[in-house]
């Protein structure tokens, strides 16, 4: 799998990606449809809000007690004959993953997708280590082939065309320039297919983890999932610990939010509920289950009301999807393995704050992932904690300049604002220096930095209250 860009350089990487048109096209339009089918199906889900408050009143009573539900998770899934390891952090989960696989003596292994596994940077560890790591979902394959990160939590290859997937595949697999969807998908079908045969470990992650059962959720649409967890010997799952349910009927609501949020199905095609490895008398699963639950910074997350809301999110995409940010820049920008909207409130929070600062400025505030949000997170209030956390943290004399700056400039317009007369002389003067030297005025700092990637708006002729007073007047 590629390399991130560095997070650190955001507004670069931002800059650059503008100028990919191809790509800007074809996430919209992909992203658009993904959206227009949630709006579809929950325009047609009467009782929508109710969900979204009760799955929200689910997590939250779980992350306040997320101590006793992981205890019980460990507990229930030891009784059932799987192993439970902890990873307080991505070094701690490389290296237990890495232990299974030299064990195991497997020289190859498949995965499903999974998050999780992108966030520890778990396929350059087996790589280096000499395990073939093959991911099974076809849109992780496709970025697998292309040297790619994924570019969005649910549909890694969003952004690229079947053009030029036919000529990933050419060059990769052997499948003709000019060939259609139906031609690749059974390519990489055949070709997957012989990894699944040989692979001894298969490694996924799981969208819920039950502490009734000490059980695991997947879902998923193309049955790698079903391959990965249940055909090779071992199976190993690195989870985070905020996937955690209290009771298996927690699961109802969570059923009916994330495919609908995420892809606009009613249901998955697939939902797996895996709990501990084959048993005797059956030849169905592994022979052993790993359970890796991952900290990695999370467990930091539990402390502020503000920040725990992060923990609760389901990964469903929604959010990507209405982001006009994430729509124009696209995934890689954000140099994160989970981008957009959550992906800039939560990867501040799972790396030091001073190399994801760019991260929590990258959104206009529009409030639209929170409209869209199955778990009713509230991503604009996190942005701007994040964004204070940042200024405070902010070290050096241009910070501080800063700072003052915006104190200073706060303060006057508050001044003006509070005294009509003096406004709108202001306004008055604005309108006739625009009109006079607006083009020149804006290829001027402070202005002429600001419009970089930005449409600077004329200002109009006549202000509201000129318009008001002279409603119905011709």
């Amino acid at each position: 799998m590629g390399e991130h860009l560095p997070m650190e350089q955001f507004p670069a990487n931002a800059r650059a990606a503008l100028q990919n048109d191809v790509q800007r096209h074809a996430l919209r339009a992909a992203a658009n449809v993904f959206d227009e089918r949630r709006r579809t199906t929950v325009s047609t889900t009467p009782d929508w809000q109710l969900w979204r408050e009760t799955a929200r009143a689910v997590k939250e009573h779980t992350l306040l007690h997320l101590d006793h539900y992981l205890v019980e998770f460990e507990r229930n899934a030891i009784a059932r004959g799987a192993q439970v390891h902890w990873a307080a952090d991505a070094a701690d989960a490389v290296r237990i993953l890495l232990d299974l696989a030299r064990r195991c003596g497997f020289g190859i292994c498949v995965k499903s997708k999974s998050m999780t596994t992108e966030e520890v940077r778990l396929n350059e560890a087996l790589e280096h280590a000499g395990i073939e790591a093959v991911e099974t979902d076809l849109g992780e394959w496709i970025q697998q082939l292309a040297g790619e990160v994924p570019f969005h939590i649910v549909v890694p290859a969003i952004h690229k065309t079947r053009g030029q997937i036919a000529e990933l595949f050419a060059e990769k697999v052997g499948t003709p320039k000019d060939s259609d969807a139906a031609t690749l998908t059974a390519a990489a079908r055949e070709k997957l297919r012989a990894k699944f045969a040989t692979a001894g470990l298969g490694i996924s992650g799981a969208n819920f983890a039950i502490a009734e059962t000490g059980s695991l959720l997947i879902l998923e649409n193309e049955g790698n999932v079903r391959l990965t967890t249940s055909v090779p010997k071992v199976h190993v799952a690195l989870v985070g610990i905020e996937k955690v349910l209290p009771r298996v009927a927690d699961l109802d609501v969570f059923l009916r939010l994330l495919p609908r949020s995420g892809t606009g199905q009613a249901l998955t095609t697939y939902q797996s509920l895996l709990t501990g490895p084959k048993q005797k008398g059956t030849d169905e699963g592994p022979g052993e289950m790993h359970i890796v639950l991952l900290d990695n910074g999370r467990a930091k997350m539990l402390g502020e009301e503000v920040t725990r809301q992060s923990l609760a999110c389901i990964r469903c995409g929604a959010c990507l999807n209405v982001c006009p940010v994430y729509q124009q820049v696209g995934g890689h920008a954000y140099g994160s393995v989970y981008p957009g909207p959550i992906g800039a409130v939560v990867t501040p929070q799972l790396v030091p704050l001073a190399r994801a600062a760019q991260l929590p400025f990258a959104s206009s505030l529009c409030g639209a992932c929170r409209d869209v949000c199955p778990v009713k997170i509230d991503i604009p209030r996190l942005l701007l904690h994040l964004r204070a956390a940042v200024r405070e943290g902010s070290p050096g004399k241009p910070a501080a300049q800063a700072r003052f700056f915006e104190r200073c400039t706060m303060r006057l317009a508050a001044f003006v604002m509070a005294r009509p007369r003096l406004y709108r002389f202001a306004s008055g003067g604005a309108r006739l220096a625009d009109r006079l030297f607006g083009p020149l005025l804006q290829r001027l700092p402070p202005l002429s930095k600001w419009r970089k990637g930005r449409t600077v708006p004329r200002l109009a002729h006549r202000n509201f209250r000129t318009l008001w007073q002279q409603r119905g007047k011709p």
